[in-house]
């Protein structure tokens, strides 16, 4: 396998390469993603996919058929982050957009534009090499997977009766190891909740404030009250806390989100069960006169490997890029919507992570071994994270499309 893919790779790596330095300068938000969702509709059409836009939004469907045979879906996401990109990098976003109607940068923070770049050139590859493979391959381009809500929404858009049930759903993902790395596990994501706090106060001059409530002093008690609130298991951030407009007005309104996370769903619904009521208690608190709302505004269930396909893919990986570069993965807090795409636990999904650190890097960051350096180098949603881009798209395009070819049998 590593003998004949890799020549092919190397085909497609210049490709994927000028797509990915476009897509990462060009980044779009959630629900946003009109330029992006374009231009892969149009990279998949000159691949000689049937290419059907506009799917659960910005979503794109290509299907690439080459006979009776397996359905093998790739997944792959169009969206960015409302971050300031400071990477430094040549290619580096300078895109604004609105969010909420507030001005916000917004970067490739999480890797997306790699992913598709990578199954851009997985689908190259397969297009090229249709005697290796049967079956029908299905790319998707995912919109809004940071607000957790595109695959629902491509889903409820009919993803799978138009474009058929796959037997196995694939996707990769950027963490912090070394590129031309990748790794497996069985429960790879955690469950997560996004919540969103509204606090009513009640306005007015900072020299009378006996006769207003003050908002941002609620959140502010909220803030503090969730640390011990919540069980050792769970993790909770507040990543968002906007009011005022000056020091001396005390404004009437403040917004926290706030994101929870935990290995058990069971967990998760109890933690959002113990924000609302610390909101609750916060607020009555404060007075009569304070009220507030939470929202559930995203939520996700562990994304948990289907073993007998995983079983597959890692044979593939190990074939295609060395059994030294795949790795065991435990089980990140972090969460997806990729999930969803499983619909019901009825389709099996494979989810792997894929290194994203230069040589170079990995070796000068301080420490000996994989905790220490990682706390040296930016992570996902951080502002200086910059992936490696040629080994990152060399063995993300190897890895999608092994997993591809051992799955199409």
């Amino acid at each position: 396998m590593r003998e004949w893919l890799a020549p092919r790779v190397a085909e497609a790596l210049p490709g994927a390469l000028e797509t990915y330095l476009d897509l990462h300068s060009n980044p779009e938000l959630s629900g946003q993603e009109v330029r992006t969702a374009a231009l892969a509709a149009d990279v998949f059409d000159r691949l000689g996919c049937r290419v059907t836009p506009g799917v659960g939004g910005h979503g794109v469907v290509a299907v690439l058929a080459n006979g009776p045979g397996p359905r093998v879906l790739l997944r792959a996401e169009l969206d960015a982050l409302p971050v300031a990109e400071k990477t430094g990098l040549p290619y580096a976003s300078r895109a604004t957009a609105l969010q909420r109607g507030v001005p916000v940068a917004v970067m490739h923070a999480c890797g997306h534009d790699a992913h598709l770049a990578a199954v851009f050139g997985a689908v190259e590859i397969l297009a090229r090499s249709k005697d290796r493979w049967r079956g029908t391959v299905v790319a998707v381009a995912q919109p809004a997977e940071e607000t957790l809500s595109g695959a629902a929404a491509m889903m409820a858009d009919g993803l799978y009766t138009r474009f058929g049930t796959p037997d196995v759903a694939l996707a990769q993902h950027l963490a912090v190891f070394p590129a031309g790395l990748v790794a497996h596990g069985g429960t790879v994501l955690a469950a997560s909740r996004s919540l969103r706090i509204d606090l009513q106060g009640v306005g007015g001059h900072a020299a009378d404030t006996a006769n207003a409530v003050n908002p941002v002093e609620a959140a502010s008690d909220i803030v503090v009250g969730l640390r011990g609130l919540l069980a050792p298991s769970v993790t909770s951030s507040v990543g968002l806390l906007r009011a005022g407009t000056a020091a001396n007005v005390v404004p009437e309104t403040a917004t926290l989100e706030v994101s929870l996370r935990a290995l058990d769903p069971g967990a998760s619904e109890a933690a959002e069960s113990a924000v609302r009521a610390l909101v609750a208690a916060t607020a009555a608190g404060h007075g009569a006169r304070m009220r507030a709302e939470v929202e559930t505004v995203a939520r996700a269930v562990p994304t948990v490997n289907d073993p007998a396909y995983t079983a597959v893919v890692r044979r593939a990986h190990q074939a295609a890029l060395g059994a030294g570069a795949v790795l065991p993965w435990g089980t990140s807090m972090a969460a997806e919507d990729f999930p969803v795409l499983s619909a019901g636990a009825t389709v099996p999904l494979v989810y792997w992570m894929l290194g994203s650190v230069g040589a170079r890097q990995w070796r000068e960051a301080p420490g000996d071994d994989f905790p220490a350096k990682l706390a040296h180098i930016p992570p996902n949603h951080s502002p200086h994270f910059a992936p490696e881009a040629i080994p990152v798209l060399r063995a993300g395009i190897t890895a999608m499309t092994a997993a591809a070819l051992a799955c199409c049998k």
